[in-house]
């Protein structure tokens, strides 16, 4: 009898302290009665919510990893880059260039090449690319558009970020805003504002994954998402972890005045911040255009606060956390098609993170800077 008051008693201290708590246990356990009674019932097939949990884990990886240098500025810089998502953007163009000139160099003309098609001068489609038949012009232009949202990144630090360093976080903020803009209609101006395809869709080779009551189909350029995304994100842990580069840029981000004393390159550890940030950005750009297979020249700016949702969801100034953030954004966009109509899927995902804002203010990885 005394068991069963005192469960009783917590239970209801919790009802009383915690009512938001109570509500959300009492949502999630409705959404799972009602996700596995569609399933046992057929509504719902193991392979459809299969192939949305490969969708948002492609997604996430882009997100996690356009994260990761959105995560490093905050960190080390101390401010919030809204120029971030065009430099995606720019980095995308430069490595679809790129492909588009050395996929058809010999068939079509440079101009046209050069703009990615701009105005229906050359289509992908007749230029065949896909990482099986065109690979080599993939890899370069993936290779490329990292290497061109770093010239960028560092341009612009050079001549407008680093003048204004001791203006403090909201000056650069506010700057930032301002460089968005800029570099947005310079993409509009040079390759318009043409929405078109990159890949000829038809050609690229895919597989499927059997499940006992349906397939998940898989393509090639899923595939080189996951390699090259999580390549990456490996390559970042053990910089960080293992390098002398790694461990001042750490200590910079823990405390940039001790850092500075202890003799610490900070102006070095800042150049790198953006060479390694810029390079991860434009990488994550042109997969996301690889993977969806057309281009615009808003489409970072649109992604843009799914990545600040993912930074803030992990924790901010967290490169881990930013990872970890991006997955869970991708999974719950796609994932939460299964209850609410796909055009609220990013709404969704925006909701799942102020829900475990609520719980956890500070983010997942709460505390832990860069790493």
């Amino acid at each position: 009898m005394d068991g069963v008051n005192e469960t009783y008693s917590r239970g209801r201290r919790l009802v009383v302290e915690r009512p938001l708590l109570v509500v959300v246990g009492l949502f999630a356990t409705l959404l799972v009665v009602d996700f596995v009674s569609r399933l046992l019932s057929g509504d719902l097939l193991v392979s459809d919510v299969g192939s949305l949990v490969w969708s948002g884990l492609m997604r996430g990886l882009i997100i996690g990893l356009a994260g990761i240098g959105l995560s490093m500025t905050y960190s080390i810089l101390n401010f919030a880059n809204f120029s971030h998502g065009d430099y995606i953007t720019s980095g995308a163009f430069t490595g679809w260039a790129v492909t588009y000139l050395v996929s058809g160099f010999s068939q079509s003309s440079l101009p046209g090449l050069l703009l990615v098609g701009a105005g229906g001068t050359v289509y992908a489609s007749d230029l065949n690319i896909t990482i099986a038949t065109t690979p080599i012009a993939v890899i370069l232009g993936l290779v490329l558009a990292g290497l061109g949202t770093i010239a960028l990144a560092l341009f612009i630090d050079r001549v407008v970020y680093r003048p204004m360093r001791d203006a403090g976080g909201i000056a650069l903020l506010i700057t930032s805003v301002g460089v968005a803009f800029m570099l947005r209609y310079l993409i509009v101006f040079v390759f318009s504002t043409q929405n078109r395809g990159t890949t000829a869709s038809q050609e690229i080779p895919s597989w499927r994954l059997l499940l006992w009551d349906g397939t998940v189909p898989v393509t090639a350029h899923d595939l080189t998402l996951l390699v090259s995304t999580v390549g990456l994100m490996v390559g970042v842990h053990v910089l960080l972890q293992r390098t002398k580069l790694g461990k001042a840029m750490r200590a910079m981000a823990d405390n940039e005045d001790l850092a500075r004393i202890t003799g610490i390159p900070t102006e070095r550890v800042i150049r790198w911040t953006w060479i390694i940030g810029g390079g991860l950005t434009g990488v994550a750009g042109y997969l996301m255009v690889l993977w969806t297979g057309t281009i615009d020249f808003q489409f970072g700016w649109l992604l843009l606060l799914p990545i600040f949702a993912a930074v803030i969801l992990g924790g901010i100034g967290s490169i881990y956390g930013a990872i970890l953030g991006g997955l869970v954004i991708g999974l719950t966009w796609d994932l939460a098609i299964i209850w609410i109509p796909g055009e609220f899927g990013r709404a969704a995902a925006f909701g799942m993170m102020i829900l475990i804002l609520l719980f956890k203010p500070q983010g997942l990885f709460a505390g832990r800077t860069t790493a």
